[in-house]
């Protein structure tokens, strides 16, 4: 069957798609059949500028809600009809641990990021990221993702995780509170928000060491304007993770 090309790309003279485009509904259902795949969503991002809109409002949304279901629907279940940050970015934040580079936000070592095939995201494991004032908040932790054998740096463990409804958290009236300052240069590499340090603000407690499996004093966080977490760890050998969760 030949499809009719029906929209044309209004952007951009030097656009590749000046003929039209296939209309919403037929692309929906071509990435439906594809199950979604990360990889071709960033793909036709990146061929324009209508493209890439269709992506951030449709795509990337359906990717989560398939990817996440039970997740996407206690973040939306707020009244909200979109997240912090956009589709897009908590796409990304599902699959995609960042990593660090040195003179970055953890500058000690060098560990580039990469895909992963699966991570399970937690809400109970959120509460142990939260001082016991703020753990009415709803956040999502991700089990860490882990690096062995890092030089002198030991086992290296990265998390990441995202708040619902950050902008009315507790949390963030406790960092406003403070007067917790944003990192002068890094951003989010979710969304490219500021961040703010949980360690800088005094906002880690101890039962996030446990329940990551980590030395109390090697652990480190950030939370961006949008609710995103990214955080590093260095994690105690297998057996003192398991008597130190006994």
């Amino acid at each position: 069957m030949i499809l009719t090309k029906q929209y044309r790309c209004i952007h951009s003279a030097s656009c590749a798609c000046t003929k039209g485009h296939l209309s919403e509904d037929v692309i929906f259902l071509v990435f439906q059949r594809l199950n979604w795949n990360p990889k071709l969503i960033a793909a036709l991002s990146c061929t324009c500028k209508w493209f890439d809109d269709l992506a951030k409002r449709v795509l990337w949304k359906e990717f989560c809600r398939v990817r996440a279901p039970k997740m996407m629907l206690d973040l939306q279940s707020s009244g909200s009809h979109s997240v912090d940050g956009n589709w897009r970015a908590l796409g990304k934040l599902l699959i995609y641990c960042s990593g660090c580079t040195k003179g970055g936000l953890f500058n000690s070592i060098q560990i580039p990021g990469h895909f992963v095939y699966r991570t399970r995201f937690s809400r109970t494991s959120g509460k142990s990221f939260l001082l016991p004032q703020c753990r009415t908040d709803v956040l999502y932790v991700s089990d860490p993702c882990e690096h062995l054998d890092q030089g002198e740096e030991g086992d290296v463990g990265f998390f990441r995780g995202v708040f619902k409804s950050f902008s009315m958290s507790k949390v963030r009236k406790m960092l406003i509170k403070k007067g917790a300052q944003l990192h002068p240069t890094e951003v989010c590499p979710y969304c490219k928000a500021k961040l703010w340090s949980m360690l800088q603000a005094k906002m880690i407690p101890q039962s996030a060491s446990c329940r990551l499996g980590a030395y109390e004093d090697c652990i480190e966080y950030y939370v961006c304007l949008n609710g995103h977490m990214l955080g590093i760890c260095t994690l105690l050998p297998l057996s003192d993770s398991e008597e130190a969760s006994e």
